[in-house]
């Protein structure tokens, strides 16, 4: 049997928890050989733009990600192949001119929010998590996240939730959860969906004679 690499796939609504989630799986099978594939570093090059209409960039929309290119590197480390994973530079809103090397691994972690949104994304994973928080937990996060890490005033960062980032969870990402096989309520703090999820993923990584 040809050995191929276990394509795990995390998504979810912006602060539900994804990268607590994402985090878990990696620091358990930190060990072995695991890699992350984050869709947040795959958006589209708008350097063909002027910068006034790259700011008007619906970073939530499924048409902003580059998901060709995306497929195109996940193809290519299932392959055993590297790939140079594309950098954004969210300070111009286009992609970087840097680039980030990425060697193959045994078990990729794919993350984003609208990863199950695409079928040839998902047609490619072997096993869909979706993380499931409330909204009211996942604006808090938001908040806290924007204000600290970003520079952002509250006033802004509950103006975009309200226009554009809540819009598009309920249109998009929300629908998304019915293709997931594990759904996880509370994101990072559900230890119990968390461990029964590792179980399953170490069971699979066994029958591949990975561990």
């Amino acid at each position: 049997m040809t050995r191929k690499p276990v394509v795990i796939g995390v998504a979810g609504g912006s602060g539900s928890g994804k990268t607590s989630v994402t985090k878990s799986i990696y620091d358990t099978f930190k060990g072995h050989s695991i890699l992350m594939l984050e869709q947040d570093y795959y958006y589209k090059d708008q350097s063909h733009l002027p910068l006034e209409e790259r700011l008007k960039t619906n970073y939530d929309h499924p048409l902003a990600f580059d998901n060709d290119l995306l497929i195109e590197h996940l193809n290519t480390l299932l392959q055993y192949e590297p790939v140079e994973k594309p950098v954004y530079d969210y300070t111009v809103h286009t992609r970087s001119t840097k680039t980030i090397h990425v060697d193959p691994k045994d078990v990729i972690i794919l993350e984003g929010i609208l990863i199950l949104e695409d079928e040839r994304l998902r047609d490619l994973m072997d096993i869909k998590l979706f993380v499931d928080t409330d909204a009211d937990l996942r604006i808090v996060r938001r908040l806290l996240r924007d204000i600290k890490e970003r520079g952002r005033s509250m006033d802004s960062v509950i103006e975009q939730y309200v226009n554009v980032v809540r819009p598009m969870h309920n249109q998009f990402i929300e629908p998304t959860k019915r293709y997931a096989d594990i759904i996880i309520p509370e994101g990072g703090h559900n230890y119990v969906a968390i461990d029964l999820m590792v179980t399953k993923i170490q069971t699979i990584l066994e029958q591949k004679s990975f561990l």
